[in-house]
């Protein structure tokens, strides 16, 4: 379990997990502390996590020079207001990912998402590209400050299909915006969003919340302190399969003065408008599922030949309404207003008697796979623990019941650990 940092009015931690079915971590992060107050005053705090995509070490690479370089040219970008600063940073760190892929072959097509945090005085500023993703707990509500840059959100924003309605045929890990597969890319500006006392940010790559719902989360997050949260949402994650490298940092607000700085409100510079350029990875999928159609109609398989004809329909659209639709501002003049349009998705934080089930359900499918399994652990640490959930649930002490559960998943997790 990774130890707690304080520093300058803020609490944090970092964890990384490569997960159950991956050879190797693509994950990286970085984190950036002003040296002391004047510097958080003119600079801020940067937290960063990204999330590589590519064959061999191409995925490993992109990630880790997001995670280096957006911090390190952002640091240099001084005559830069913050926003500009760390948009600047990242077309910079993009454009370098870019030319690596672009000059040797064995990097070629790599890319990785890239979601920063800054805590400036004005408040937290995310800059974002990808399906990574920041989110922010303030007392029972948990907040996904970010947009995904995925086939499945734009399909949803241009009207396709609801929030929770996402059909079948609609692939979910096929992301339309990253760092480095394009010379050029365009970085989301989201906030800056008021800090309160007590605030949670949370940032994580998709390993995280692909596995573990934003109730879920935000049920851990206000039950456990930082460390144990971090390594409790990794468990879980891996409980449930663990598919995919698992990264978050947690910051969290523990000083009042942090929240009350009194700074000058943002100008951002504005930009040319303009329709953004659709990641590779849509055309390809539209290319497949109408190659696919037509294999499927010719062979007379008449069910999937529907499926995928609407999957194309789908991607077919999403294309169109990037291209046709109205062009829009990147950046622009924002003075003591708020960039972005985020929060872009909202879940209670509070546990209630059937949030707590799932919980519940967790320790129990983890007792019979150990039983079925004949595991050697030692089950006094992981009795005990579930002993006291099930007395918190009944005095209707939720919040602690999730704390116990959550420590009693984590406790059989370690033993299993290699």
């Amino acid at each position: 379990m990774e130890k707690i940092t304080t520093e300058q009015g803020l609490q944090y931690v970092t964890q990384t997990d490569v997960g159950l079915r991956r050879a190797n971590n693509q994950d990286a992060m970085g984190v950036m502390m002003a040296g002391d107050v004047a510097h958080w005053a003119r600079r801020g705090h940067i937290f960063l996590v990204a999330d590589g995509m590519g064959a061999h070490a191409a995925g490993e690479l992109a990630s880790k020079m997001a995670a280096d370089g957006v911090p390190h040219t952002y640091s240099k970008l001084l005559d830069l207001a913050p926003p500009d600063a760390i948009r600047q940073a990242i077309i910079e760190t993009n454009q370098q990912i870019y030319n690596r892929g672009h000059d040797d072959p064995e990097f070629h097509g790599m890319g990785t998402t890239c979601s920063a945090l800054l805590i400036v005085p004005q408040g937290a500023l995310v800059a974002h590209v990808g399906d990574s993703r920041v989110y922010r707990l303030r007392g029972e509500l948990y907040e996904q400050l970010t947009f995904d840059h995925s086939l499945v959100w734009e399909l949803q924003k241009a009207g396709q299909f609801g929030e929770d309605e996402t059909p079948a045929h609609v692939p979910k890990n096929i992301i339309t915006r990253s760092l480095g597969p394009n010379a050029g890319v365009h970085v989301d500006l989201e906030g800056p969003f008021a800090l309160e006392l007590d605030d949670i940010f949370l940032l994580c790559s998709d390993g995280l919340s692909g596995q573990v719902s934003d109730e879920e989360m935000g049920n851990v997050l206000g039950a456990l302190p930082l460390d144990e949260a971090a390594q409790a949402l990794i468990d879980i994650g891996n409980l449930r399969g663990g598919p995919d490298n698992i990264t978050l940092l947690l910051i969290r607000v523990v000083e009042q003065d942090i929240t009350r700085y009194a700074a000058e409100p943002f100008t951002v510079a504005s930009e040319e408008a303009h329709r953004p350029a659709l990641h590779p990875a849509v055309w390809i999928t539209l290319g497949v599922c109408l190659l696919v159609t037509a294999g499927l109609f010719v062979a007379k398989q008449w069910w999937p030949t529907v499926l995928a004809g609407a999957a194309a329909a789908a991607t077919a659209a999403l294309a169109i309404a990037k291209k046709l639709g109205p062009r829009t501002v990147h950046g622009y003049h924002v003075a003591g207003g708020h960039l972005g349009e985020g929060p872009h998705r909202k879940a209670g934080a509070k546990p209630t008697a059937a949030s707590l089930r799932k919980f519940s359900d967790m320790t129990v499918h983890l007792r019979k796979v150990a039983e079925q399994q004949n595991w050697e652990v030692e089950w006094d640490d992981f009795n005990r623990l579930e002993a006291g959930a099930k007395s918190a649930a009944e005095k209707q002490d939720y919040q602690g019941a999730v704390a116990e559960y959550c420590r009693a998943i984590s406790s059989m997790m370690e033993q299993l650990r290699p």
